[in-house]
C-alpha cells in the first residue's frame, strides 16, 4: 500500500518529468527558429497569447532564439547596458562597433567581420532588396543605428543575402515578414532560421521604438547583444518590447508584404507563424549613401 511519502515522491517525480519535457520543447522550437548563432526571437503577445518570432541572427538555441512561447520577453535585450556582457554598444569617442564572434552555434555563413570603425554620416542610407516579386526599398537609419547599418552594409557587399528566401511569414495579428538566413528553404521545415553570419552584436535604436508598419527591424534572441543578420519586415502593428533595433523605415514594397501575406503560410508552426506560401527570393541587396 502506497504511503503518504510514496505518493509526494511520485508527484515530485511527475513534477520533474513535466518540467522536462517542457524543457525539451522550448529547446526544440528555439533550435527551429534559431538564426543569430545563429538564432533570433521575438517574443509577443497578443489577445493573452504569447508568440514567438525567431528574428534575427540568433544566438542560443537553448535560450530560446526567438521561440518559447512560454518564454518571457524581459531578458533585457540591451535595454540595460550595465546588464550587457556581449558586444558593447557603439562608441562615439573612437567611432568603433563591437562584433564579436558568435558562440552559440547554429549554421554560419562566414563571410569574415565587419569593419569595426564606421561613420554615422550620411543620416541615412537606402537599402534596396531585388527580390522575385519586385523591389523592396529601406531608408536606414545610420545616425541612430550605425553599427546595424554598418553589418548590412558589409554582408551586403558580401553578397551574403543574394540567393536567400524569407522563411517565416506571421498573420493579421502578428504582421511580419522574417528574413536574413542565408540557408532557410522557406518549405516549413525545422532547419529554417538557424542560420547567420558567426557573428553578433549589440542592440541600438532601442529607446522609444515602436514596431509599426514600414518597420524594418532586426531579429534576435532574447539574450542581449544578439543581433545578427535576420530582420523582419512589419506589415501592420507589433505590440513588441522595444529590444529589438529598428534599423530603417520600408519605403518602396509594402505592397509586396501585403500580397505575401495574403497568400498565407505552408502550415503553422503552433505559434501563429509559418514559412508563406508565396516565395519572397532575395536576389541581390545594394546599399546606398544618401544626404
Amino acid at each position: 500500500m502506497a504511503t503518504g511519502k510514496d505518493r509526494q515522491k511520485q508527484l515530485a517525480r511527475e513534477h520533474h518529468e513535466r518540467q522536462m519535457q517542457r524543457r525539451l520543447e522550448r529547446e526544440q522550437k528555439a533550435k527551429r527558429t534559431a538564426i543569430i548563432g545563429s538564432t533570433v526571437g521575438v517574443v509577443i503577445v497578443i489577445g493573452g497569447i504569447v508568440a514567438a518570432v525567431a528574428l534575427l541572427g540568433g544566438n542560443d538555441p537553448a535560450t530560446e532564439a526567438a521561440a518559447s512561447p512560454t518564454a518571457s520577453p524581459a531578458d533585457t535585450a540591451a535595454a540595460s547596458p550595465s546588464a550587457n556582457t556581449g558586444p558593447k554598444p557603439y562608441d562615439a569617442a573612437t567611432g568603433t562597433c563591437d562584433y564579436a564572434k558568435d558562440t552559440a552555434g547554429g549554421q554560419v555563413k562566414d563571410v569574415g567581420m565587419p569593419p569595426a570603425k564606421v561613420k554615422t554620416t550620411p543620416a541615412t542610407k537606402t537599402m534596396t532588396f531585388k527580390t522575385n516579386q519586385g523591389d523592396i526599398v529601406v531608408e536606414l537609419n545610420n545616425a541612430k543605428a550605425p553599427c546595424t547599418t554598418n553589418s548590412l552594409e558589409f554582408l551586403a557587399k558580401k553578397k551574403y543575402y543574394d540567393g536567400s528566401k524569407c522563411h517565416r511569414l506571421g498573420s493579421d495579428k502578428f504582421p511580419m515578414l522574417q528574413c536574413g538566413d542565408p540557408t532557410a528553404k522557406a518549405d516549413g521545415k525545422s532547419q529554417d532560421g538557424s542560420g547567420g553570419p558567426g557573428y553578433v552584436m549589440a542592440e541600438e535604436n532601442l529607446q522609444g521604438a515602436q514596431y509599426k508598419r514600414g518597420v524594418m527591424a532586426m531579429a534576435k534572441t532574447q539574450a542581449p547583444g544578439s543581433t545578427g543578420s535576420q530582420f523582419f519586415l512589419v506589415y501592420g502593428d507589433i505590440g513588441l518590447t522595444p529590444d529589438y533595433t529598428p534599423v530603417g523605415t520600408i519605403t518602396k514594397g509594402l505592397d509586396i508584404l501585403d500580397k505575401v501575406n495574403k497568400a498565407g503560410v505552408i502550415a503553422d508552426m503552433g505559434d501563429g507563424t509559418g514559412a508563406p506560401k508565396q516565395t519572397l527570393e532575395i536576389k541581390d541587396v545594394t546599399i546606398a549613401g544618401k544626404s
